[in-house]
């Protein structure tokens, strides 16, 4: 909805004792980066009633951290994201495929 790409879950729970999951989006602008970061938040909230324990650079929109203790998700511009390199950090973590996800949120919202 946000048009957030480049999305990428890992199963860190073997792996860290902060959490059981990181979910990695890019965005192409500070304003994108915020709204998808928004985006989330308001989905966990309507459809899990959660919100999170914290929120990290909302304001700057560079890269915002969004910690749902056991989801953390990070919401990056692109150059930020090669920058520090999550992925290469959880590199021996099981990634979880997303591919089809876009593929079934572009069915929905055609329907």
């Amino acid at each position: 909805d946000k048009k957030a790409f480049n999305l990428k879950l890992f199963k860190v729970k073997e792996l860290s004792s902060l959490t059981d999951f990181i979910l990695i989006a890019t965005g192409r602008s500070d304003r994108q980066v915020q709204a998808i970061a928004e985006g989330v938040r308001l989905g966990m909230k309507q459809e899990h009633a959660e919100e999170p324990m914290a929120i990290e650079g909302m304001t700057e929109g560079r890269w915002v951290l969004l910690d749902y203790g056991n989801v953390m998700v990070h919401a990056f511009q692109e150059q930020v994201r090669e920058f520090y390199d999550l992925e290469g950090l959880w590199c021996d973590a099981p990634e979880i495929d997303l591919s089809g996800l876009e593929t079934e949120e572009r069915a929905a919202a055609e329907s």
